[in-house]
């Protein structure tokens, strides 16, 4: 038995640097997802608003997956370094099902992306016609206007049929030059459209977040297949710690 043991400990020891390697590189992803988190919330937020009320949430669940896989990120060192089986197969179990919710999440992305455009489409156009300047809808509306330098839906004729333009006109939001534009200009129907952006937001706005969904959408399906690596690392070590257990028994 004694040169069985002998075998199994230069395996165990690879494979312990192996995962250590790789615990630290899932915690740096947890980094990397909280990071994209806080960004899409910054600069996704006035987007995700006019999409869905519910899809506000998703930078929220990046943020959190990110300091659940920190945490997790450390565990795995430390269940690595004591050679504890039971704390391993904890380790792989958590890696397993955070890979099944980011392929679902990532699959369920992909198949209903239709879906999220006709919904913004739906979604803006409500947001446009009943648009006051105040109110949050509003304010992201204004955000979307002068970050992608459009106006209305399809052009600025989206709000001559809104509840905002015959008080006050198109909004400031559309202006090509803000000092240019006053407010009398703005409700003249023959002034006020050389004032503004020809382009209407929602083709930009969709090209916008598919662009940076994609990045997002990468991010996450390359962090999930890796790990499937440290899954299989995990426990082929347990089996390994197990085995070596028994055998000095």
């Amino acid at each position: 038995m004694a040169p069985r043991r002998m075998d199994t400990k230069p395996v165990i020891t690879c494979l312990k640097t192996l995962l250590i390697v790789y615990s630290i590189v899932f915690w740096i992803t947890g980094l990397i997802l909280l990071a994209v988190g806080v960004w899409g919330k910054l600069m996704l937020g006035p987007y995700l608003s006019l999409i869905a009320e519910n899809s506000t949430n998703a930078p929220y669940v990046l943020i959190g997956t990110g300091i659940t896989i920190i945490i997790f990120g450390l565990f795995g060192c430390s269940a690595t370094c004591r050679g504890s089986p039971w704390m391993l197969k904890l380790y792989a179990m958590f890696l397993s099902l955070v890979f099944l919710a980011e392929l679902i999440a990532g699959i369920s992305g992909f198949v209903f992306r239709h879906e999220i455009k006709g919904d913004f489409l739906r979604m803006y156009s409500d947001a446009v016609q009943h648009y006051n300047s105040q109110d949050e809808r509003s304010r992201a509306v204004d955000h979307v206007q002068r970050s992608l330098k459009c106006c209305g839906v399809f052009n600025y004729t989206s709000w001559i049929s809104s509840a905002y333009y015959p008080a006050s006109g198109i909004p400031a939001s559309c202006c090509i030059t803000l000092a240019d534009c006053n407010p009398l200009d703005l409700r003249n129907a023959t002034i006020g459209p050389t004032k503004v952006h020809q382009q209407g937001c929602y083709k930009l706005v969709i090209s916008f977040i598919e662009t940076n969904m994609g990045i997002i959408a990468g991010v996450a399906f390359g962090i999930a297949f890796s790990q499937l690596i440290g899954m299989l690392l995990a426990c082929c070590l347990s089996r390994f710690i197990t085995a070596n257990q028994y055998e000095m028994v």
